[in-house]
């Protein structure tokens, strides 16, 4: 059955939504509670090292495929830029609100569009060209350079979402050559590899509670995933797109009520803005059928 002929259910898909921002809520949470006392690199590489074993069902499956030298290299750099990525949102998680992490996390589509233009060969059409400017307009509005202190925290949220963008563009080149599934998983045993240096620079003994915390967030990650999946399979894109934006309010609340974060109403319009931008470009991408090339906000967590 082709994908326009396939019946949709908006009211599931936006629910798999919902709970899939909960459960990547939840890592958000989870992350932010353990604090820098676990240093970012190492804490990333345990949160995949330990999620491994979800992997367990694809291991036959990867290790009958058969990949050319190109897509081996794809992947590896695809492993390394999404290892970097993972590392600087932990950092950045351990040191700024839930809610500048949430907001600026939406910017790593609009990367991803800008270089599905530059690398791809993608039309970058007018319409694009307006979304993306008003995404760096939401970019500005939830930084304010000159009237809030802009710390390590922030830069390295914006680079993390730009190597987040590098690494959804080089998985689309590989999701055309391989099946999916092999896709996620390689991408977590990369990462894992990735990360091994950076985490053994400067490794400390995680404590038990530490080892709890992370064995949560992988499984949150794992589940939100994968109910993301279950929502993507009922409803377009263009449906479960703005459900996410649900995420930022969530975000805000969590940060006020648990970490006595305040509530700045201008990283919600800020959020707010960005958000829309992506939801446009999607919506466009749909009404003119084309393969959607952007993904989709949460898919941008790790």
């Amino acid at each position: 059955m082709s994908v326009e002929q396939r019946p949709t259910r908006p009211v599931v898909g936006v629910f798999w939504m919902l709970v899939t921002g909960l459960l990547f809520v939840g890592v958000t949470a989870l992350v932010k509670y353990l604090g820098p006392g676990v240093p970012a690199p190492e804490a990333a590489f345990l949160r995949y090292a330990i999620g491994l074993v979800f992997l367990i069902p694809l291991i036959r499956p990867i290790l009958a495929t058969r990949l050319t030298r190109r897509q081996w290299g794809l992947f590896t750099a695809r492993g390394l830029a999404h290892s970097m990525g993972v590392a600087l949102w932990f950092y950045a998680m351990a040191r700024i609100p839930i809610a500048d992490v949430t907001a600026m996390n939406y910017l790593a589509p609009i990367y991803v569009t800008i270089g599905a233009a530059v690398f791809l060969g993608e039309k970058l059409a007018a319409r694009r060209v307006v979304a993306v400017v008003v995404a760096l307009i939401g970019a500005v509005i939830i930084l304010r350079p000159g009237f809030r202190e802009i710390g390590s925290g922030h830069l390295a949220m914006l680079a993390a979402a730009v190597v987040f963008g590098a690494s959804y563009l080089l998985a689309k080149l590989l999701t055309d050559e391989t099946n999916a599934a092999i896709v996620v998983g390689m991408l977590s045993i990369w990462v894992t590899i990735g990360l091994a240096p950076l985490a053994m620079a400067v490794w400390v003994p995680p404590s038990p509670k530490a080892l709890m915390v992370l064995t949560l967030v992988a499984l949150l990650a794992t589940a939100g995933h994968y109910t993301m999946t279950l929502a993507f399979a009922v409803a377009p894109v263009t449906v479960t797109q703005p459900v996410s934006f649900l995420q930022l309010v969530w975000a805000v609340a969590l940060g006020a009520l648990f970490f006595d974060e305040g509530v700045d109403i201008w990283v919600i319009v800020g959020g707010g803005v960005i958000l829309g931008s992506v939801t446009f470009i999607t919506w466009r991408e749909a009404m003119l059928k084309r393969r959607l090339v952007t993904p989709p906000a949460p898919a941008t967590k790790v």
